[in-house]
């Protein structure tokens, strides 16, 4: 496992790494000082599994950075580590693409966790900001059917596997897909239903006859 971390203060940045390389074994842990070091390393390390950016550097901020590292490797995840404890930052980064955001104020666990969680082809958001970024359930029954609107006829069937419980690998196996596409379409998903697991994402794809 490769990971990149992007933050402009040295200290912060060799505690996460040290933690970090507690997330497999083997697990590559590269720093960028600022999001412009940050798209350069992208560009030199294809095997990249995840970004951890940091909001508020100099130069390119992270808001900007999150489009960036988009922009130039769509299928690599970038997860936000914030002082921010604002929903509304969390949901304009996960609007931006991010798909995962941690406070700086959460447990080193529940890091690990949401890198497990993104790798996975899940979004993470602490609960913190969870209601916030799900809406109101009781909105989403008459939600439900323009969101699916949005889905792919490919996207529609990976829901289906995926509502049925069946793990990434099987599903690029029997779709003959790689596991990063079937994360890439797992993501789409979420955001197309305005959700944030695969329980939700199961519920609404049933609330509009997908499934």
């Amino acid at each position: 496992m490769k990971l990149l971390i992007v933050d402009d203060h040295p200290v912060l940045r060799e505690g996460l790494a040290a933690l970090l390389r507690q997330a497999g074994p083997g697990a590559e842990i590269l720093q960028a000082c600022d999001a412009s070091e940050g798209l350069a390393l992208v560009e030199d390390h294809v095997d990249l599994d995840v970004v951890v950016l940091d909001l508020m550097m100099p130069g390119m901020d992270g808001w900007r950075a999150i489009s960036e590292f988009g922009r130039k490797r769509p299928e690599l995840p970038v997860i936000v580590l914030s002082s921010s404890e604002d929903p509304q930052d969390a949901r304009k980064a996960m609007a931006l693409g991010a798909l995962g955001y941690v406070p700086k104020s959460a447990s080193q666990h529940l890091l690990l966790h949401a890198i497990q969680t993104v790798l996975n082809g899940d979004l993470y958001v602490p609960p913190l900001v969870l209601n916030e970024l799900t809406g109101a359930t009781e909105r989403r029954g008459a939600m439900a059917e323009p969101r699916a609107a949005r889905l792919t006829g490919r996207q529609v069937e990976i829901l289906s596997m995926l509502s049925g419980g069946q793990p990434n690998k099987t599903i690029a196996a029997q779709l003959d897909l790689s596991e990063k596409t079937v994360k890439a379409h797992i993501t789409a998903i979420f955001r197309a239903l305005n959700v944030v697991n695969r329980t939700q994402a199961a519920a609404v794809g049933r609330e509009a006859g997908l499934i």
